[in-house]
């Protein structure tokens, strides 16, 4: 049976089951669908006939400028144990009851399993096809990540396990007089100021202020938490970090280019790690990097994030349940060419700023 989250204890309940299950992930949680507001999002699960929920999807539609179409997005899949294909085919049926009330042209997953993992062929003979195309959309979840695994494992173990020359660089951030606090709301507006450098140094697209503001007030304090590394009241570096079930996420990050010698963000992720632990979760997750593990722009982040002797994880990708095949081209077609314009301007203006800035 399928039931809706449509009030507090649905919303319990739901919360529950995702938080707890090994697919649950925090782009599935209730407070980040509200945060991803004007996206409209409809929760339901699946239950059996004692209550007991079997599996969920959270599904976000959004509306394709100047058409009659919607596109839904269930972020990181279905949550429902593998090999229980009927509950996996129930949740699906009900997306397309949806799919027909919102005129959506697709429903795009990009579930969090590996290219190897079991749990692939039910998708496929569910009706979804693989779509990893070049140009993503951004609220795309990224396909190859870092992940620390705890394995039950304490902080000096975990740390002992590092790359030596990570080792030494987080000792030699706290050497070279460099602090870790905790920020508020408050300190957003420097955080993004350093994200700006970040992203003209590094040639991406970076967030604005008020997208971290909602987060913040969405999902801080119990879920998301702001690092700032400092020294001598100078802010060097910081990040975003997300708790919720098992897991903390290292979402966002940002450097300056000022005091780098001072390795900060060596110290900054491990931090973060000792969050990880503090809350007895099972997985760091350092998050994106590039598929291509030959010399890309990517290849210091890279060694960076493998220093801290997490494993490298390659998701399926993007996979789409076509309503309208011939739609869905066309526009995934106009969509592409239009992001990578955006993405060439908005990286020109990053670089732009950070110049007028500077004089």
């Amino acid at each position: 049976m399928i039931v809706y989250v449509t009030g507090e204890k649905t919303a319990s309940q739901y919360e529950a089951f995702v938080s707890s299950h090994p697919k649950g992930h925090f782009v599935k949680s209730l407070k980040w669908a509200e945060f991803k507001k004007p996206w409209k999002y409809d929760a339901f699960m699946s239950v059996d006939e004692s209550g007991n929920v079997r599996g969920s999807m959270l599904i976000m539609t959004s509306r394709v400028p100047k058409t009659k179409y919607t596109h839904m997005y269930c972020p990181r899949g279905p949550v429902t144990d593998n090999n229980d294909s009927a509950t996996l085919l129930e949740l699906l049926a009900e997306s397309r009851k949806l799919g027909d009330r919102y005129n959506a042209y697709e429903l795009s997953i990009d579930p969090d399993i590996l290219d190897d993992d079991p749990y692939l062929p039910e998708l496929l003979d569910a009706g979804f096809v693989i779509n990893n195309t070049k140009h993503r959309p951004e609220y795309l979840q990224a396909r190859y990540v870092f992940r620390l695994p705890i394995n039950g494992r304490n902080e000096e173990e975990i740390f002992n396990a590092f790359h030596s020359k990570t080792r030494y660089n987080v000792r030699l951030s706290v050497k070279k007089g460099v602090t870790s606090r905790i920020g508020t709301k408050e300190d957003l507006p420097a955080f993004v100021e350093i994200m700006k450098e970040t992203a003209a140094r590094d040639g991406f697209i970076g967030r604005g202020l008020k997208y971290f503001e909602d987060m913040y007030d969405a999902l801080a304090p119990d879920n998301l938490r702001l690092y700032l590394m400092e020294y001598e009241g100078q802010l060097l570096s910081g990040a975003v970090a997300i708790l919720y079930g098992d897991k903390v996420w290292y979402l966002y990050g940002a450097s300056s280019n000022r005091e780098r010698n001072r390795m900060p963000n060596y110290m900054m992720q491990w931090e973060m790690i000792k969050w990880t632990l503090e809350n007895n979760c099972n997985i760091y997750d350092f998050r994106g990097i590039t598929g291509d593990m030959e010399k890309t722009q990517l290849d210091g982040l890279i060694r960076f994030k493998a220093g801290f002797a997490g494993e490298r994880c390659d998701f399926v990708g993007k996979l789409d349940m076509l309503f309208k095949p011939k739609t869905a081209k066309l526009i995934e077609s106009a969509q592409s060419n239009y992001r990578a314009i955006i993405r060439k301007i908005g990286v020109m203006r990053e670089r732009i700023d950070q110049k007028l800035s500077r004089k």
